[in-house]
């Protein structure tokens, strides 16, 4: 009977891609909210007297809460505990309370001259509602990667989480697309406040992805009890931490993301200072990569799906890595249309690495675990979040000044910021190749196709 009502669920094409559909929505709002403060970062520092430094900080407290008092792994430990309708709503609360906080210190705090633990009160307060909004954003994506992984198993997997994170990029693109102008037009903090109404509107979308959960949920324990091998127990931490695939696969994360996000805050500087490109459409140029992954995402989950070779195409996007930071890292090449090339080749790679990485995790750990899984996964992956973009702010007003331009704000060489990322890009190349090995020796089936024949 059990086996019957979960068929009917998996093959209920209408339910699991309205369901997805909705969560989506939450997540671009998120993504919007994460990535709308990156194409501002010389405003900053010319309208609020921000520098590198402090815009790092500020970048960075996205994962301070959740690396240093361990958010994201309690939010998996909820998540598996109390299921993703609770964790949902939770996380999507944190969002909204988050980013009121980020700008209400950009509106009412400038010029405030106080200091907070000997950082300007503004860069304090915004970087305390990033942190928070952080560990919701975190959360929700934990959540809602289970919410697929449950709704999807034996089905489109690789393609629900491609179309998801594609869903999620057009927020991020809108971000970087529109920051700039809607801030010149009316005032800096205007694109954070429309990600605000945004997320209320994701809150909404969540409440009432709950109530289509819960009827699901409904429509299995009427006939089917839970059985107790199910159910999550707090010694799957130690089974998940035991296994070599899980280090591979946090490695990975951390190295690939770390490469990318970060570098996403400082590419509309890049691509301004070094390519000469207008600051009107330098934002757009940088998000190019979420672009790409717009499109390109579904397709290569697409693909996953019906081939697998889930670790050939990490490692294939990891090499790619390599290349797009290395040609930027030269500073003899200074073309604005090879800045542009490489920025679709990242997107490339963008797409290519999440397909693949997500999905495998689900075939690594049981359901009962994922939740726990992926939190801890993120958790290790936020560690490079915050630490890259705060040393990389460190690195460019130390070392990297060249200059001011006419606005007043500092002119930074970032040959040695591209340098970094492209020592990280090796690193993801090594674990990507040891990942395949493991894959090999453990049977995790990472080259074996998704979708069940």
């Amino acid at each position: 009977m059990k086996e019957q009502i979960q068929r009917k669920l998996n093959d209920s094409w209408a339910t699991r891609w309205g369901a997805l559909s909705i969560v989506a929505f939450t997540m671009m709002a998120a993504y919007y909210v994460n990535d709308v403060t990156a194409p501002l970062k010389t405003m900053l520092e010319t309208d609020l007297g921000w520098n590198s430094s402090e815009f790092g900080l500020f970048t960075g407290a996205y994962s301070f809460l959740n690396v240093f008092f361990l958010m994201l792994i309690w939010g998996g430990l909820i998540l598996d505990r109390f299921g993703i309708r609770f964790t949902g709503r939770l996380a999507t609360i944190l969002m909204v309370v988050g980013t009121g906080i980020e700008y209400y210190a950009m509106t009412q705090m400038v010029g405030d001259t106080s200091t907070i633990l000997g950082y300007k009160a503004s860069v304090f307060v915004a970087s305390t509602g990033y942190s928070i909004f952080g560990v919701g954003a975190e959360v929700a994506g934990i959540t809602v990667t289970k919410i697929i992984a449950k709704w999807f198993h034996g089905k489109e997997m690789a393609t629900a989480m491609g179309v998801q994170v594609a869903l999620a990029r057009v927020g991020s693109q809108a971000a970087y697309g529109v920051a700039i102008p809607i801030a010149r037009a009316y005032e800096i903090t205007m694109p954070i406040l429309i990600g605000l109404i945004c997320l209320v509107g994701g809150l909404i979308a969540f409440f009432a992805f709950a109530v289509l959960d819960k009827k699901l949920d409904q429509q299995i324990e009427s006939s089917v009890e839970e059985s107790p091998e199910d159910k999550f127990s707090f010694k799957d931490v130690k089974h998940i931490l035991s296994n070599p695939g899980f280090w591979l696969i946090a490695l990975l994360c951390v190295l690939f993301y770390s490469c990318v996000f970060p570098f996403q805050k400082y590419a509309s500087e890049l691509m301004i200072s070094k390519y000469q490109i207008d600051e009107s459409v330098a934002g757009f140029f940088a998000g190019l990569p979420a672009l790409g992954a717009l499109f390109l995402t579904p397709v290569f989950g697409g693909m996953v799906d019906r081939r697998g070779k889930s670790a050939s195409i990490m490692m294939l996007g990891a090499g790619m890595l390599i290349c797009v930071h290395c040609i930027y890292a030269m500073p003899f090449i200074t073309s604005s249309m090879v800045a542009i090339v490489l920025m679709i080749i990242l997107g490339i790679a963008f797409s290519l690495v999440p397909s693949a990485m997500w999905p495998a995790v689900a075939k690594i750990f049981p359901v009962h675990q994922l939740g726990t899984a992926y939190a801890l996964i993120f958790f290790i992956q936020n560690i490079g979040l915050w630490g890259i973009p705060t040393l990389i702010g460190i690195v460019l007003d130390k070392f990297c000044i060249v200059g001011t331009t006419e606005t007043g704000a500092n002119s930074y060489d970032y040959t040695l910021p591209m340098c970094i990322f492209t020592g990280l890009a090796i690193l993801s190349l090594l674990v990507a190749f040891a990942l395949k090995a493991a894959d090999k020796k453990y049977g995790y089936k990472l080259e074996e196709a998704n979708i069940q024949k």
